[in-house]
């Protein structure tokens, strides 16, 4: 018997812990802890206790499937690479979108982004960042100048005050979790916003139950507050910043005391009270933010606000302070850095610049050129585009992901995705999506590939391969690069390993310019921007300056706005969505895992105990969730554990699909769906 252990980053969350794949002749068999990472230190959630079982399902695809006459039919990989390129090859570059993903490595992804702009031409390259995170990118990206988490996981003990809005912390990202706990057993005080009790806010000092969608209104209460009682960090305003009296004259507006935001939020005026004093009075206060911050239609306009509060109190560029946007995919970070966006190659190189699109022509070579250095559609705005404007988009290529059960108001998305002519899946099960393509490639999964991925913490880490694929499943970027072989560029997809794609990632990327495979073999690994290979990498951004033209951080005023849809008497209760521990995204891992799925079957709506007793349902009963989109019948859970009036569904289940229900109205900057915040009514399901 031949055992042994591969170290290497956990394919969940975006937290970046490691651990060690066990491998028994040949084959994944376990996991066990790896004490070396500084994330983690040996330390993992249920999802990585459990990171291997999905490795060797039954269910993994393992050769190429062709439709033809409505079912797919087994093929060689030279049939299937040759009528993806002629078909291809039949479109114009408009024609063609692509979208990379976020559980896929930086080189998978800065595959996609040659082969989308080098190979098809196309400017449509997106991800699904933008349905988490794009409000983070732009919103940070305006003020600051660079849209990623500010500090890192490991300085949050240091903070003397935690507040977290927007984020079930200690269950979608658990070890980041655990540091908050080592703040918090350190002095700092915590504070804790949510429509729900969850176990992060049992875990706080001070706890404000709010209304979703009120996020704006409740940080510019904060300000407010902070500014009257003369708390500002006055030097740093003065020195670090612009526009303060912008912001100034919006958050001291009377529509922002905390009585008037209490009658917004649902918050008591002296939470309200209580929190802008411990913020502001701490010598170091740090902000934990997620998808509940993110996923409105004034998504870019909430990121702002959280960077406003922290610049006005001064808690940036400092250990323990920051604003720590906690990614939820394993490579959303990476993703993005790659250039798997429509307006920017790598490192967040604008497409429209001229001298970024002739360093990027002229570094790949392809003999005719690459896309336009035009801004592309990002992923909702291909789905408006295919279900508005039928011929416009007509061939697809989608790697790692599944708009089927992630997309909001899923039967628009299906609708959109049957428009197209021509569309390609590459993943590693056969996926709601996947079995609408034309052509479904295997692909391998993290435990099979050499590769990195970029934490939340923008730290670069490794995957280690520990087995081989399963039947004939191909690594992403192997794949892309024989499909832009078969359009006529073997020479610009003539890598060998993965250490190769890196190397070429590294000479075109500023803030990766410094790595390579032998730099990120170390445990801790390295946070960009590392720019030599003699600099250590940067934990802590804004130390000195903020990355806009200036190194001046940009305030201004922001008023609050209500969701783009609010109850009524037809809706009367608002809808929100969101993770569980045991499961993650479109639950296409987690839901393959069996000791995962065992432990949550299914999926259910949260119903307070009033609201389900003035509507006669009771615990567990099946009822119908209804919304202007669409119906799912579902279990309730009636709980004391969310606000009245609110309603809560977790979005991992394809029987009982929460995004069916979802609204797909878009921030107009981010173009990121309001997932948090919807109008919903519930029925009991009568007898036929």
């Amino acid at each position: 018997m031949d055992v042994n252990f591969v170290p290497t980053t956990c394919p969940y969350c975006g937290t970046g812990c490691t651990f060690n794949l066990v491998v028994k002749d040949g084959k994944v068999v376990g996991s066990i802890p790896n004490t070396r990472s500084p994330v983690n230190e040996g330390k993992t959630c249920p999802k990585g206790t459990y990171a291997y079982e999905f490795v060797n399902s039954e269910e993994r695809l393992t050769v190429p499937l062709i439709k033809k006459d409505g079912k797919f039919v087994e093929a060689t990989w030279d049939e299937a690479i040759a009528l993806i390129a002629e078909k291809f090859k039949s479109y114009k570059p408009d024609e063609i979108a692509c979208l990379s993903s976020a559980r896929t490595s930086n080189e998978d992804n800065y595959a996609m982004m040659k082969l989308a702009r080098g190979a098809f031409k196309t400017r449509h390259i997106d991800h699904c960042a933008r349905l988490c995170h794009s409000s983070t990118v732009a919103g940070l990206a305006a003020v600051f100048g660079s849209g990623a988490m500010t500090n890192s996981i490991l300085d949050i003990p240091e903070a003397k005050c935690v507040f977290i809005i927007g984020s079930n912390t200690f269950e979608q990202h658990p070890l980041i979790g655990r540091r908050v706990m080592q703040a918090k057993k350190n002095g700092a005080k915590i504070i804790y916003a949510d429509p729900r009790y969850t176990p992060t806010a049992k875990q706080a000092d001070l706890y404000m139950q709010f209304k979703s969608g009120s996020d704006v209104a409740i940080l510019n209460c904060m300000m407010h507050e902070i500014i009257k009682n003369g708390w500002e960090a006055k030097e740093f305003i003065e020195n670090r910043t612009k526009g303060f009296e912008d912001l100034k004259a919006v958050v001291m507006k009377d529509d922002y005391t905390p009585e008037n935001v209490e009658q917004i939020s649902g918050i008591p005026a002296d939470q309200l009270r209580q929190a802008a004093e411990w913020f502001a009075k701490s010598e170091s206060s740090a902000i934990l933010y997620s998808m509940g911050i993110t996923q409105h239609t004034v998504g870019v306009d909430n990121v702002k606000s959280v960077a406003h509060l922290q610049m006005v109190t001064g808690n940036l560029g400092r250990p323990g302070t920051g604003v720590n946007a906690l990614r939820g995919q394993n490579n959303v970070q990476g993703a993005c850095d790659m250039g798997a966006l429509p307006v920017v190659f790598t490192g967040y190189q604008k497409v429209i610049d001229e001298a970024a699109h002739k360093k990027f022509s002229d570094a790949w070579g392809f003999p005719d050129g690459i896309a336009a250095p035009e801004n592309g559609y990002e992923v909702t705005t291909m789905i408006n585009v295919l279900s508005d404007n039928p011929g416009e988009l007509k061939a697809l290529y989608i790697m790692g992901e599944n708009p089927m059960l992630s997309d909001p108001n899923i039967d628009h998305a299906k609708h959109s995705l049957e428009n197209l002519e021509f569309m390609v899946v590459q993943d590693i099960f056969l996926t709601e999506t996947a079995q609408m393509a034309d052509v479904v490639l295997p692909a391998t999964c993290y435990a099979e590939k050499d590769g990195t991925q970029t934490s939340t913490e923008r730290r670069v880490q490794k995957w280690r391969k520990a087995q081989d694929p399963p039947g004939e499943a191909k690594l992403d970027w192997k794949i892309l690069a024989m499909v832009g072989a078969a359009m006529g560029y073997a020479d610009q997809f003539a890598w060998e390993t993965s250490e190769d794609v890196f190397n070429e990632i590294a000479e075109l990327t500023p803030s990766y310019h410094g790595m390579n495979y032998e730099r990120l073999e170390k445990p801790e690994a390295l946070h960009w921007p590392c720019p030599e290979v003699d600099h250590p990498g940067t934990p802590i951004l804004h130390t000195q300056k903020f990355a806009t033209p200036d190194g001046l951080g940009i305030m201004s005023g922001i008023e609050w706005k209500p969701p783009a849809e609010v109850p009524d008497e037809e809706y009367p209760f608002v809808l929100t969505t969101g993770r569980c521990i045991w499961h993650w995204h479109t639950g296409t891992m987690t839901r393959n895992s069996p000791t995962l799925d065992h432990e949550v079957p299914t999926g259910w709506i949260e119903i307070n105990v009033d609201d389900a007793a003035e509507l006669g349902i009771e615990d567990k009963e099946m009822i119908k969730a209804i919304t202007r989109r669409g119906e799912v019948e579902v279990p309730a859970k009636v709980t004391k554990d969310i606000m009245k009036g609110v309603m809560f569904m977790p979005f991992h289940f394809a029987e009982c699909p929460a995004n069916r229900l979802t609204n797909d109205a878009l921030d107009p900057i981010a173009k990121i769906p309001e997932f948090k915040a919807c109008a919903v009514k519930v029925e009991k399901i009568t007898e036929a």
